[in-house]
């Protein structure tokens, strides 16, 4: 009976079954020869960068080792380096989308009960949101009000990304094993972030710095935190130095849960190592923001952690982590306190806002667009005498979406983002023991991301959107839980 059922199964199913009996070698070279030769011969260009040949089909050919080997985790922890490396600062801009797209597409091809598919879910609000920004997002390029650059940034970058990257973190884990690997994964890529701002600290010269990048920091003077100053604050490759913070303040904690969680000496060492590497960088961006909401985000974790055990375990991390700033890096602790403490910076944030509630105000429908330099034109007009140098954002993504593309549009994201930290909870909850600490460390991330996003816009930064909303796709995929649960009814 088995063969014969196993004989009628559809299409892909068969071609699914098919595939990794064949050597993955083959399987690469099939998927990656078309491809690169369509590359070749459109002599294709993405953003300012030529992309070499030799480089697309070593990439191509990674990727479809990867996939053959079935790591989905690996493969969608290598669209978030993508995001940030290459489309953020190579500026390929789209890349990190298109792999999404394959992978997607792959995936749903390729499904079987032991690798599932689904929708994501509320799959109607997500359509509704999609739909709802199509309208803020060309209505600048009917004005003339817009750049190139803001039409690639905000609805492929910013808005499907946001859908597509959710997606994704969804069927990307299977079961508990899977989702350690992802954390396991990403913790590891913010660990070589920070290292390359600690690099960056010592050296005094960023590493792999771009002519485009250094030309950059030039402008802004090397964001000097006192002017004249030898010192300052540092991006790695997010350049800029609220980024790096955010994104330093909000992986801590995956290694943080990954420390719970392991139940081996050496393991702990090294997930503890990670944590210690992320807070000594994140001292050096000197983000007051990200550290006020890094101490939140702790308290969410303590809350999460499990039992009383675990919790000690905490304290004595966080014991560990205040010495070694104390005695090590008490200079830099001073200047952090100073610059936390500035009043031109509070003053030029809420100024922001006040422009921003004014410009919400008088475009509570549609917004003024999706455009960065739109809202520069515009928000001109509403402009408080707080606001003392013009921005082109209101540094807070909530408010950010409410005057760009109206209080529709803001509603319905702060439901999706509602929802898809319940079901992170409700994951939560419907585990116990150690794997609580680790949903309890990714709830935490995504928590401190949701309140650093209320100083700086986030959400709406194509790299921080990748990562938060795959993040958040894996920890409310009920794919783990369901796989737990149906092993422990067997």
């Amino acid at each position: 009976m088995e063969s014969k059922l196993s004989g009628q199964g559809k299409g892909p199913e068969k071609l699914a079954s098919f595939l990794p009996s064949l050597p993955f070698p083959l399987i690469a070279v099939l998927v990656a020869a078309p491809l690169t030769i369509a590359l070749i011969m459109l002599n294709i260009r993405v953003g300012a960068n030529h992309i070499p040949s030799g480089f697309l089909l070593l990439g191509i050919l990674i990727m479809a080792t990867i996939l053959s080997l079935r790591q989905d985790d690996l493969a969608g922890a290598i669209v978030i380096a993508t995001s940030l490396c290459l489309d953020w600062y190579l500026g390929t801009y789209v890349i990190a989308l298109g792999m999404a797209v394959v992978l997607l597409i792959l995936f749903f091809l390729f499904r079987s009960p032991r690798h599932p598919w689904l929708k994501p879910r509320p799959f109607g609000l997500w359509i509704l949101f999609l739909l709802l920004t199509i309208v803020p997002a060309i209505t600048p390029v009917i004005q003339g009000n817009t750049s190139a650059y803001d039409t690639v940034y905000y609805y492929p970058d910013v808005i499907l990304a946001s859908f597509l990257m959710y997606w994704l973190g969804n069927v990307i884990v299977r079961d508990i094993n899977s989702v350690r690997r992802f954390l396991q994964l990403i913790a590891v890529f913010g660990t070589f972030v920070a290292v390359h701002i600690i690099l960056e600290e010592i050296t005094g010269n960023l590493l792999f710095a771009t002519a485009n990048v250094q030309l950059f920091l030039s402008s802004k003077s090397n964001y000097q935190l006192i002017a004249g100053s030898s010192i300052a604050r540092l991006g790695s490759f997010f350049v800029q130095p609220d980024a790096s913070s955010a994104f330093l303040a909000m992986l801590l904690f995956v290694p943080l849960g990954l420390f719970v969680e392991s139940s081996s000496f050496w393991k702990k060492t090294l997930f503890l190592t990670e944590v210690l590497l992320m807070v000594i960088a994140l001292l050096f961006t000197y983000g007051a923001a990200a550290w006020i909401c890094a101490c939140l985000g702790l308290v969410v974790f303590v809350l999460l952690v499990g039992s009383l055990r675990y919790k000690l375990q905490m304290g004595f991390c966080v014991l560990i982590a205040v010495t070694i700033l104390l005695l090590g890096f008490s200079l830099q602790l001073g200047l952090l306190v100073n610059h936390a403490t500035a009043a031109n910076e509070l003053l030029l944030r809420e100024g922001l806002w006040q422009t921003a509630m004014r410009v919400i105000q008088a475009f509570p429908l549609t917004g003024v667009g999706l455009s960065r330099v739109g809202y520069l034109s515009i928000s001109d007009q509403y402009r408080v005498a707080a606001e003392y140098t013009l921005e082109n954002n209101p540094h807070n993504a909530y408010l950010e979406l409410g005057a760009m593309a109206g209080l529709p549009v803001l509603l319905v994201f702060l439901a999706l983002l509602a929802f898809a930290l319940w079901q992170a909870l409700r994951n939560w909850y419907r585990l116990d023991g150690r794997t609580r600490a680790l949903f309890g460390g990714g709830i935490a991330a995504v928590f401190t991301l949701c309140i650093n996003n209320l100083s700086f816009g986030l959400w709406t930064l194509p790299p921080m959107t990748v990562l938060g909303w795959m993040l958040l796709g894996v920890m409310s995929s009920p794919l783990p839980v369901a796989g737990m649960n149906r092993r422990m009814e067997k």
